[in-house]
């Protein structure tokens, strides 16, 4: 038997496999599909004091090795979740983080404010890192100050576990992941989408309606590894691992690279049931290499220092 679980402060993990927000509704939605009690985790998709309509269509398209999407943060709001949703997510014996997404530090701290009071919340994701809209979402996470004082904020209105949800848009993730840690997260979730576009040369026109969006999928597993490579040697709280993960063999990659667990994304436009198909591959594969504790596959990347050009500013 391969020990798999993990925890992060309170919070519990069956396995190192969650589904991460945006790309598994808030979880009642998939059960049709899959048995969700058998993933490490559910990350809510992202919610807000008032729901969101998102931005209008076309907001999803296809790229080569990936998608690009510019949803908007589209959502029911919190108080809709907490009357609709979390009633059946406590019936789940699966671990649930709530991500939470905002215009302003108020708001966050707000949506913080009224989940406190409710059961069966295991923690929370911040999303400071979204492309797709123009309040907050990057603003806030290319700001090493403001994802200081989101999440100095937000710790002081919980004990519940708080990831930080990091950008890859930035020059040194590094500096974003200290800036969380220095105030009090428990982790960081490495990473959300990079900023792309896709473009129709016979219309000459950008397809998606806000023209950019964020690119996800296996075209950017090589960038993803990268920032959870550089963000784990930056700070000591948790990374999660984020970007690409479509195979057992792609998670374990991340756990070499420093993710303490990983986040399946993209992967569950295709099959609902990738995370806890990947997260029997990690079992599978840790068999196959006698490995008993997948825990000490956690950054024991067989690497050289000194030769990477992330060296030159860690």
């Amino acid at each position: 038997m391969v020990q798999s679980a993990f925890h992060i402060g309170s919070a519990e993990f069956k396995n190192r496999v969650l589904v991460a927000s945006g790309t598994f509704g808030y979880g009642d939605e998939c059960t049709d599909a899959v048995d969700i009690s058998r993933l490490g985790g559910i990350i809510t998709k992202s919610l807000s004091m008032k729901p969101r309509d998102g931005n209008p269509p076309p907001r999803i398209v296809e790229t080569t090795g990936g998608m690009l999407n510019s949803i908007g943060l589209a959502n029911i709001g919190v108080h809709r979740f907490i009357a609709e949703k979390l009633p059946f997510l406590r019936t789940v014996e699966v671990t649930l983080i709530v991500n939470i997404a905002a215009s302003t530090v108020d708001e966050y701290c707000a949506v913080v404010d009224l989940l406190e009071g409710e059961d069966g919340i295991d923690g929370y994701e911040i999303n400071i890192s979204c492309p797709n809209v123009k309040e907050g979402g990057l603003n806030f996470g290319t700001n090493c100050q403001m994802t200081a004082e989101i999440t100095r904020r937000v710790r002081a209105r919980t004990k519940r576990p708080l990831f930080i949800k990091l950008t890859p848009n930035v020059t040194h993730i590094a500096d974003f992941a200290r800036a969380a840690a220095d105030e009090g997260a428990d982790a960081v979730s490495v990473m959300n989408t990079l900023i792309g576009m896709a473009i129709n040369a016979r219309t000459r026109r950008p397809i998606l309606s806000t023209v950019t969006g964020g690119l996800s999928g296996p075209a950017v597993k090589p960038v993803a590894l990268a920032k959870v490579y550089e963000a784990s040697r930056a700070v000591k709280i948790p990374v999660i691992g984020i970007g690409g993960i479509t195979c057992g063999v792609d998670a374990i990659e991340f756990l070499l690279a420093g993710a303490i667990a990983v986040q399946v994304g993209t992967a569950n436009f295709l099959d609902p049931a990738a995370g806890v198909r990947i997260a029997g591959e990690m079992t599978a594969f840790c068999e196959e290499q006698k490995v008993a504790d997948m825990s000490t596959l956690v950054g024991a990347l067989d690497a050289r220092t000194g030769v990477s050009v992330l060296d030159s500013w860690l």
